[in-house]
C-alpha cells in the first residue's frame, strides 16, 4: 500500500504536507493555551517553555501520524 500525499498548492507552489501540519499543530496548540491557562497547565513543570514546546510536538507527530 502507498500513501499519495496532498500537497497544498498556493498560488501556483506547491507546499510540502509536512508544513500544513505544522500549520495547524500551531493553530491548534493556539487555540488551547487559553484552557491551558486557565488549567494552570504551567504550575505542574518546573520549566513551562519546555513543556509547551513538548505538546506542540506531541500535537505535531498526531497530526503527521494520522493524516
Amino acid at each position: 500500500m502507498t500513501n499519495t500525499y496532498r500537497e497544498l498548492v498556493i498560488d501556483g507552489v506547491l507546499v510540502a504536507p509536512i508544513v500544513s501540519y505544522a500549520a495547524t499543530a500551531l493553530l491548534i496548540f493556539l487555540l488551547l493555551r487559553p484552557l491551558l491557562h486557565l488549567v494552570g497547565f504551567s504550575r505542574f513543570f518546573s520549566n513551562p517553555a519546555v513543556a509547551q514546546l513538548s505538546l506542540y510536538i506531541s500535537i505535531f507527530g498526531l497530526l503527521t501520524l494520522l493524516f
